[in-house]
């Protein structure tokens, strides 16, 4: 299938592509667990790891009894159709069960970080109406406790680890069936599913409105279209072990698809290195859901690892090796080349044991694919994962569109890329490169209480999404950055600071990069370092522990980066190239409050808290 392209002057405006399936015109999420029990009510839906880190798989129809249970639950302690529920919680076979039997109390849910502040969760809690929380902790609901007078509407409260998720099951048991089938019954398309809130680089959150509907045109294109992932049975049953908050849109979404596709799925609650590949080893899944932080992570400790074997330039090779493996298959798909050659295909064969089974195994041994979103992966790193036997489908999308807009076609890569709009999806840039986008899954607009509900903010039939954007010849979509983050130098230079920070960041030194510039004489970057790659380098080096203030002035660390950033300046031109650079002594963290969950930059926070290292970089500014 191609995409329909128009062109204005020569250039790509549009592109678009056809729904793979048809519109849902009755039923909603709240129906997924029934229908696996009816079509296969003995095969495993879920797996859940129990106290002693063994994975216990959960057959549909066990699954189905429990969203049942939980939702009659629901409905003994008074919540009636359209209340909402929040949710604040890691990823957790909790938050997904709660997550179905509130659609099948005919609830809306309403997600919460886990690491939101108390300010934040009240600010969820009141614009949203909710009635109910369920948190993960004792200590987060404690944490409520000075804002709870300021939440008339919150009737109950919740908590996993005190087991009240199995209480609700007991209080419902003289609820009949029949009630749940009701509230089920009357739910369509066009019912509110949940109301996600941005978490927001910058200003307060706004709850996104999205429908079933909206989430059933998001899933159902991506099941038809990632069909290796989702369709195909192979001797590895698919099985998909997910990381990400579920408080985001792009694991939530994936999770819902994983059981509308029938793909087994686990959850694992800890984005730490050593945490996830524990859970990585034991679930051993076939495909995941990753940003670029994650895949860039098994790389670099993948390289790190071979450099303490003394096999650091080994390394490097097969990554060259894979990278144009992964470009020459590419070529073929594209019928631009012949693909890989036999004297490649020879010395990809030779390392594959030697470090690109290594890469799988630290990713479970059976992973083959993975959907990677928050941020461009970068052809490099996508074009040495294909090599290594994994292929990466980048997607772009935002809460406003239930995740992905636009995704890479399995037939028809192109590395560097986001892809071609999801099927049923229309993608235009402005004239001022802005995206906008068209279809089914885009939401149906912000919530405002104040308004009476929901307010559309796509009036035209096209959501703005900030963001600014590129498309090829060839309908495939490059993101260039976000339209309030474009910097504008003293000189009049448009710099986006995106595609250089994420082509930073993927130096095993660097942690973070946030680069600097507006309204300033040139451009300059702020630099936190990753805590593992500094080990490995202090091992290597044979420097001893120094603390982190004094570490950022060595003047060998300075000089590695030096390199770092002057290669990244051959990418741009000179009035775009970074100048200066200052290292930080600590870290951007999501509690610090500059980082989002999905690990982006929250600029005017750190701008804030680093006022004083951003007017050095140009305090002794001369003419350059």
């Amino acid at each position: 299938m191609e995409p329909e392209i128009k062109r204005l002057d020569g250039v790509v405006r549009e592109v678009a592509l056809p729904p793979l399936v048809a519109p849902m015109t009755h039923g909603s999420l709240a129906d997924i667990p029934f229908d696996n029990e009816a079509a296969a009510p003995q095969e495993a839906a879920l797996s859940r790891k129990g106290p002693d880190g063994e994975w216990t798989d959960v057959t549909a129809a066990e699954f189905a009894a429990q969203v049942q249970a939980v939702a009659k639950g629901l409905i003994a302690e008074g919540l009636v159709p359209g209340d909402r529920i929040a949710i604040m919680a890691r990823t957790t076979y909790e938050w997904t069960l709660l997550d179905f039997a509130a659609w099948a109390a005919g609830l809306v849910t309403v997600p919460v970080y886990p690491t939101s502040s108390p300010f934040q969760v009240r600010w969820i809690l009141q614009d949203s109406g909710a009635v109910a929380l369920a948190t993960e902790t004792v200590a987060q609901a404690a944490a409520l406790g000075p804002e709870r007078d300021r939440i008339p509407d919150l009737r109950h409260m919740w908590v996993f680890e005190k087991g009240h998720v199995e209480r609700l099951a007991e209080l419902g048991q003289n609820v009949p069936d029949s009630e749940v089938a009701v509230r089920r019954g009357v739910l369509g398309p066009d019912t509110l599913a949940t109301l996600i809130y941005t978490s927001g680089t910058t200003g307060r959150p706004k709850g996104c409105a999205i429908t079933h509907g909206n989430f059933f045109a998001e899933i159902d294109n991506a099941i038809e279209l990632l069909y290796p992932i989702f369709r195909a049975r192979t001797q590895d049953a698919p099985s998909m072990l997910l990381f990400l908050p579920l408080s985001h849109v792009f694991g939530r979404m994936v999770a819902v698809a994983c059981l509308r596709a029938r793909v087994k799925l686990g959850h694992s609650p800890s984005l730490q290195t050593q945490d996830l590949l524990a859970d990585l080893g034991s679930f051993k899944p076939t495909f995941l859901l990753a940003i670029p932080y994650v895949l860039e992570k098994v790389f670099n400790t993948g390289r790190a690892t071979a450099e303490r074997m003394r096999r650091g330039s080994s390394f490097d090779r097969a990554a060259r090796i894979a990278q144009r493996y992964g470009e020459a298959l590419e070529a073929r798909q594209h019928g631009t080349g012949p693909g890989p050659g036999p004297g490649l295909r020879a010395a990809r064969a030779l390392y594959d044991p030697l470090v690109y089974r290594r890469i799988r195994n630290a990713l479970g041994g059976r992973v083959r694919y993975a959907i990677c979103g928050g941020s461009p992966l970068g052809r490099r790193l996508a074009a040495f994962y294909a090599g290594a036997g994994i292929d990466v489908y980048e997607g772009y999308g935002l809460t406003e569109s239930t995740a992905a807009a636009t995704v890479t076609p399995p037939s028809k890569p192109r590395l560097g890329t986001v892809g071609w709009p999801l099927p049923g999806t229309r993608v235009r840039i402005a004239a001022d490169g802005e995206i906008l986008l068209s279809g089914a899954q885009v939401f149906r607009g912000y919530w405002d209480p104040h308004a009476g509900g929901v307010v559309d903010a796509s009036p035209d039939g096209w959501f703005a999404t900030g963001d600014i954007g590129e498309l090829d010849d060839g309908g495939y979509l490059s993101i260039t950055g976000r339209k309030k983050e474009i910097l504008i130098t003293a000189g009049g230079k448009n710099v986006a600071p995106a595609p250089m920070e994420d082509w930073l960041r993927a130096h095993p030194l660097i942690a973070h990069v946030m680069i600097l510039g507006d309204r300033r004489p040139y451009v300059t970057a702020l630099i936190t370092l990753d805590p593992d790659g500094i080990t490995h380098w202090r091992q290597m080096n044979g420097k001893h522990p120094v603390p982190a203030e004094l570490l950022v002035d060595d003047p060998e660390l300075l000089a590695i980066l030096q390199r770092a950033i002057d290669e990244a300046n051959k990418l741009v031109s000179r009035p775009e190239s970074i100048r200066r650079f200052t290292v930080l002594p600590g870290a951007f963290t999501e509690y610090a409050g500059h980082l989002t969950p999905t690990m982006k930059l929250k600029r005017d926070e750190i701008a804030r808290d680093f006022s004083r290292e951003i007017e050095g970089l140009y305090a002794d500014y001369e003419q350059q």
